[in-house]
């Protein structure tokens, strides 16, 4: 069965991202694009417009043309929109890096995407020249690097900007690829995820039927721009509507919570992680954030009873997104208003988005009501791998149905709700369990803080569920009060079998628990 929004689709949007996203900047002239919350620095919509202009003629005065990547390494930066948009707009392409990446990681990135310049900030550089060494003694090729603010030895990147005439290098925004973000996918290793302008703005267009800022909103940017999701939410989206974005370099639970009130903040986007700081940190009770009206959560499942608690603590309309960075990445939001919608589901479908659901076995359509693996397709599946046309393929079908490797189901409104990953079931016995149900369990009871869930092998060879929790400090849990916990709400075969205490869950920069990691540990105590 193909499922399709209930929404009129919209239509393509064959324009640069950099043009689309700026076209009413210069209009919008001294207003506040950006604030760097640390320094107090505000970069406006003129002073953005001008430097994206001075820094593209200098980028393609250092011979950065169509085709070219350059890479950005740097922490939210309120200058991070200008070295993206100024590549674009000299025709380049912007492969954005994890400033927490170690060297070896940034190394291969640069070397699969073959980026030519890379754009830093002092804090990270000896990473960086660690990196690009390695570059250097891999495949003989310099790159060069730029930093945001100052280090010895390294020309700041503003000192590009010039004056003059951009060339005319004739983006073809349905095949030229803006940026080249890293993504695991659904199998292996990390691989560039070719998102053209096409892409991008049309994205835009589906997201902003269902969700939108203005001009007289405020935007907090704790969620990293390097990924998509960030890129999207803090900086295509927001500057393209004219909000003002105060910047936070790195999460800092009290900072983020101070911003909230001081900046009258009144958009709100975050992963799970950050959920748990709204519904259980004891300063939200004392701030007045009267002007905040809706959060945004997405990059990994959300547990209903957190999702109450924190509109309950908050008086604030919140909702769930879905996406992945192979679709540009939004398929389903919370429509702003509809506050008939269940809690726990991520939505509905963005116009001129089409889905299924398939038994991940047999790939067959599932019953109505079952769960199965999402395949989607519309304007926002990306154009393919990087040089890797067999994973493109594994990946993207046919048909053009890209594989999601998520669990989900719909209800007969429409709702969607994520279950969890396909790789990532535990296979209790034949049945099936979702970590991310169980982990939904566990942070409900008040003595956990977080909690991790992965499936181990028991004397048997069964697979069964292990729980990672961390404790809240100063408060004492133990397993058999953890397992207990669980087995109240659940089936018998979804009953945690073992615990482990740990002081805090892996997690990627978008707030997606990294079980790999938790599941390396196990075999290697095996």
């Amino acid at each position: 069965m193909i499922y399709r929004s209930r929404y009129p689709d919209v239509a393509v949007v064959d324009r640069p991202v950099h043009a689309r996203v700026l076209g009413d900047a210069a209009r919008r002239g001294p207003k506040p694009a950006m604030v760097d919350v640390a320094s107090g620095h505000v970069l406006t919509y003129g002073e953005l417009a001008e430097l994206v202009r001075g820094l593209a003629v200098g980028l393609a005065g250092e011979g950065v043309g169509k085709g070219d990547v350059v890479a950005l390494h740097t922490p939210n930066t309120i200058l991070f929109p200008v070295v993206l948009y100024a590549t674009t707009t000299a025709g380049g392409t912007v492969t954005t890096l994890s400033p927490m990446a170690p060297s070896s990681e940034i190394a291969r990135q640069l070397i699969d995407s073959g980026a030519r310049l890379m754009v830093s900030v002092s804090a990270l550089i000896e990473t960086a020249r660690a990196a690009v060494e390695t570059v250097a003694r891999l495949t003989g090729r310099d790159v060069e690097i730029l930093v945001c603010d100052r280090a010895e030895g390294h020309r700041a990147v503003l000192e590009l900007t010039a004056d003059g005439e951009i060339p005319d290098v004739g983006i073809d925004p349905a095949a030229d690829v803006a940026v080249l973000p890293y993504s695991s996918g659904t199998t292996g290793v990390p691989k560039g995820v070719m998102l053209t302008h096409r892409n991008l703005c049309t994205n835009l267009e589906q997201l902003d039927a269902l969700h939108r800022v203005d001009e007289d909103d405020r935007v907090i940017a704790i969620l990293p721009f390097f990924h998509i999701f960030g890129l999207t939410a803090l900086v295509n989206s927001a500057l393209l509507r004219g909000a003002t974005v105060y910047v936070h370099a790195r999460f800092d639970v009290d900072t983020f919570l101070t911003s909230l009130e001081r900046d009258r903040i009144t958009h709100v986007y975050v992963a799970p992680p950050v959920m748990l700081a709204l519904a259980k940190h004891p300063a939200v009770a004392r701030l007045d954030m009267s002007r905040l009206r809706r959060v945004i959560c997405a990059a990994a499942p959300l547990d209903a009873g957190l999702q109450t608690a924190v509109a309950d603590r908050l008086g604030v309309e919140v909702g769930q997104a879905y996406g992945m960075t192979e679709l540009s990445p939004a398929t389903h939001i919370h429509a702003d208003g509809n506050r008939d919608e269940p809690v726990a589901c991520v939505g509905h479908l963005l116009p001129s988005t089409q889905a299924r659901l398939v038994d991940p076995v047999t790939g067959r359509d599932v019953a109505a009501g079952e769960s199965g693996e999402v395949w989607i397709r519309g304007p926002q599946v990306m154009k393919g791998y990087l040089g890797r046309p067999q994973d493109t393929d594994a990946t993207v079908d046919a048909s053009g149905w890209l594989h999601t490797g998520d669990i989900g189901r719909v209800d007969e409104d429409g709702n969607w709700f994520i279950v969890d990953r396909v790789k990532e079931l535990i296979k209790y016995k034949g049945y099936q369990v979702a970590p991310a149900e169980l982990e939904a369990l566990l942070v409900r009871h008040p003595a956990v803080a977080d909690a991790a869930v992965i499936g181990v092998p028991d004397e048997e060879g069964n697979e069964i569920p292990k729980a990672f929790v961390v404790p809240v400090t100063g408060v004492q849990i133990s397993a058999a009060e953890v397992k207990a916990h669980v087995e109240a709400q659940v089936a018998p075969y979804k009953r945690i079998r073992r615990v482990e205490f740990i002081e805090a869950v892996p997690k990627a920069a978008s707030g997606k628990i990294l079980r790999r990691e938790l599941r390396d540990r196990e075999s290697m105590r095996s």
